[in-house]
């Protein structure tokens, strides 16, 4: 499929022993600092825009620096940043020196919100000359309230340099870590006051408390990180459990990441050590070391995303794993019906990298098909007596042709040429394997993890497929039609950029319900004067008079390009397929259009709008 922008990845590290204990085991005073190079670098598939790191040395000396902070631009802004502190450490690195601390945060960045440059990367860090004040931030977040989080802030008295989601939530979150220190000042102030006092205030904050109060304001799905300056840590969990994140403690580290297998990849642990932190909830670690999980919101409904297991996960993760093989498994009989049943013309591909492991189901799942027609055949034979040793052989030695018929040759750098010669360009992006279709006979299946806005199909898969000259080019997508926007992580904001959409307005126009579509735009505006809680998905309406396979068949139609003159179709996912396939990770608003939350309800009407009403660079 086409490059999505999509979800960031995090990762944190607290040290629960003295540093000299690292040094003494394991030979280095760059233990965390390796640990963490090694979460971020296992996480590279969610972030290649960006990355930053974080370290915050605990117990410093007053005019000593304790929060150190490096980020940089592009793919290999990993490499650069620990290439940058390594040769800060120098030769000898010790204790004592930047980098070498307690804890660590990382943040791999994907933009979703088409902002980018060195300002959009995280960490984000809010200073203060009392180290419980000081705040560093980083997240994997789309809220979808930003106008509101930014009225409170203004409403408190703050005045924000920026309007972003992540310097807003940064603000606010400051703004409520004040309010703690305040709260804890006024207590012990008769009693104590100079160093005794911030000491007292360090050790006595409750980060809990802090998150009760900034948290109920937000509205998406997140993964919010912070760190204080004197040495609390917390990663907090949207309510419906949108965005993952999973955590690993023992009497050495605790450790928390996006991703589970990364986890038990780089400390080398069972899978059943790492833990997903529950939706609502915090993973807290105090200055003192106790870890706690503390619940903040109350649970909301299981929406896990989908999307994610389908597309960006690592697939190394056993439950993803198998969830991608059910997902090419349960299109075995609709691709049955679209080869017409005749196997023996039927060539089984898929396009590179993305939709390995549902091939590997979907081929599992034609196998059991092929099973079947065997052991009919056979049954038949011999009911007719005509069960010979040849005709044995015969139905024995039918197999599935599989094939590898593409592979990725070249990353098409689009600067080289724009219109026509760009889209030449991209139809040589991938070289095919020639002589394995038979022209003009074999149907060619093949499938891929999704299809969104179907531009490099058209581009280019569907005339790559074409030069092989096979009789019919099947285009499997293991998850359903991409219909709706979403708004939780992931660049897919733009309604008329789907190509499920885009054949939905076209059907209607051609059906002479064109109607519908401005009916549709007046009911999105009489509900953006509603209250979030009482509006609905508008949008919904334009699919309503279509099936499935109508959509799929004008998708077809639409990304077949003049010069292939074999037949193409396109076989989705089903929403049941999808759901059986993934039962834990119900999270499926990209296809059904139920969202989550309120505020995705009021974005999905105002995508609308802005489409209706030719603004197409609005999100």
């Amino acid at each position: 499929m086409e490059q999505l922008k999509h979800e960031c990845g995090v990762a944190m590290i607290r040290l629960l022993q003295p540093l000299k204990y690292y040094k003494e085991k394991y030979g280095t005073w760059q233990y965390g600092l390796n640990k963490l190079y090694l979460l971020m670098e296992k996480q590279h598939n969610r972030g290649q825009e960006g990355a930053g790191v974080g370290v915050v040395k605990m117990d410093s000396a007053p005019g000593s620096e304790y929060v150190f902070r490096e980020r940089a631009l592009g793919a290999g802004a990993i490499s650069e940043i620990f290439d940058r502190i390594r040769m800060g450490l120098g030769a000898d690195p010790g204790p004592e020196s930047p980098f070498i601390g307690e804890i660590y945060m990382g943040h791999l960045r994907y933009s979703t919100t088409g902002r980018s440059g060195l300002n959009y990367v995280h960490p984000f860090l809010r200073r203060n000359n009392w180290r419980s004040r000081n705040l560093l931030m980083c997240g994997n977040f789309n809220m979808t309230n930003v106008d509101d989080i930014f009225s409170s802030i203004v409403a408190s008295g703050q005045h924000p340099r920026f309007y972003s989601d992540t310097v807003l939530l940064l603000e606010q979150l400051g703004y409520a870590l004040d309010h703690e220190n305040h709260r804890i000042y006024r207590e012990l102030r008769d009693n104590m006051s100079g160093p005794e006092l911030s000491r007292a205030i360090e050790n006595a904050i409750d980060i809990p408390r802090v998150l009760r109060e900034a948290a109920p304001k937000w509205d998406g799905g997140y993964v919010i990180c912070g760190v204080t300056g004197s040495g609390d840590i917390f990663a907090m969990r949207d309510a419906n459990g949108i965005r993952p994140a999973f955590y690993y403690a023992d009497d050495e580290i605790v450790v928390l990441a996006s991703e589970r297998p990364v986890i038990q990849t780089v400390f080398n642990v069972k899978r059943v050590q790492v833990r997903e932190l529950d939706p609502g909830c915090a993973l807290v670690v105090n200055r003192a070391g106790n870890v706690t999980v503390d619940r903040i919101l109350p649970e909301g409904r299981n929406m896990r995303c989908s999307f994610e297991r389908i597309y960006f996960s690592r697939g190394s993760d056993a439950d993803i794993y198998r969830e991608r093989k059910a997902l090419g498994r349960n299109l075995a009989s609709r691709i049955m019906m679209s080869v017409g049943g005749d196997l023996s013309r039927s060539v089984f591909s898929f396009i590179p990298n993305t939709a390995e492991v549902a091939f590997i189901g979907m081929i599992e799942g034609m196998e059991e098909i092929l099973e079947r027609e065997k052991a009919d055949e056979i049954l038949r034979l011999s009911s007719d007596g005509a069960l010979t040793p040849d005709a044995l052989r015969a139905v024995m030695a039918r197999k599935l042709r599989v094939e590898k018929v593409a592979i990725k040759d070249i990353k098409l750098r689009t600067f080289i040429a724009e219109g026509e010669s760009r889209n030449d360009l991209a139809a040589h992006v991938y070289d095919v394997t020639y002589g394995i279709v038979r022209n003009d006979e074999d149907t060619l299946v093949v499938i891929d993890d999704s299809i969104v806005r179907g531009t490099t199909l058209r581009q280019s898969i569907i005339r790559m497929l074409y030069r092989l000259h096979p009789r019919k080019i099947v285009v499997v997508s293991s998850s359903p039609q991409v219909r709706y926007p979403d708004y939780y992580g992931i660049d897919m904001s733009r309604m008329g950029e789907f190509i499920a959409f885009r054949a939905a307005v076209a059907l209607l126009h051609e059906s002479g319900r064109s109607g519908l579509l401005d009916k549709v735009y007046r009911d999105c505006l009489e509900q953006a004067g509603l209250p979030e809680s009482r509006q609905r998905n508008c949008v919904k309406a334009i699919y309503e008079p279509f099936s499935d396979e109508d959509i799929s068949r004008k998708i077809a139609e639409m990304l077949t390009p003049p010069e292939v003159k074999a037949e193409v179709k396109i076989v989705y996912q089903t929403l049941d397929g999808l759901r059986r396939a993934v039962p834990g990770h119900p999270g499926d608003w990209y296809f059904s259009g139920d969202y989550p939350t309120a505020g995705g309800v009021r974005l999905v009407n105002r995508a609308y709008i802005n489409y209706y009403e030719g603004n197409i660079e609005k999100r």
